[in-house]
């Protein structure tokens, strides 16, 4: 009975006042037991926040949600965001992934410079090495991306 009267009283408080961002809420169920629930955590960026969506106008994803999210089955790691450029799209053409080219029997409508693309992590090391590597969003960015690019050479392609 006590932990509806303590939800009925967030609740009530959260109605009448600004929103509380709340990672942790504690409800006494008994005098000596305490029962926690937590916020769920969702994947996060590069910079250890909420990851953003990248686009959705194109859709891009691996689960074309929008979000560079991944899975085990996602064997390229479709991690990075960028706003490719025409260098890049170039680039990755030359190597057998022509991401400019519309493919209407796949819904893709080929990436023109400018839109938001969640990229191959290794693809996008490649093109750094190659000196063709575009802005990314690290907002938009999974923190998985680290695992294949060091923070110190991806981070300082954020877009200004």
């Amino acid at each position: 009975m006590r932990s509806i009267w303590v939800l009925a009283l967030l609740t009530a408080c959260e109605a009448r006042s600004a929103p509380v961002p709340v990672n942790e809420v504690t409800i006494m169920v008994e005098p000596t037991e305490a029962v926690s629930a937590s916020a769920p955590e969702g994947p996060r960026n590069v910079l250890g926040m909420p990851l953003a969506p990248c686009s959705v106008d194109p859709m891009t994803g691996w689960f074309r949600d929008g979000h560079c999210r991944t899975d085990e089955l996602d064997r390229g790691l479709h991690v990075v965001c960028a706003e490719v450029d025409a260098r890049f799209l170039e680039f990755t053409k030359g190597r057998g992934n022509d991401l400019s080219t519309p493919r209407p029997e796949n819904r893709f409508p080929g990436l023109k410079p400018g839109d938001r693309w969640c990229l191959c992590a290794r693809r996008w090391l490649e093109a750094h090495e190659a000196g063709a590597a575009p802005k990314i969003v690290p907002e938009s960015t999974h923190e998985k991306a680290l695992k294949i690019v060091p923070s110190n050479i991806l981070l300082p392609y954020g877009r200004r």
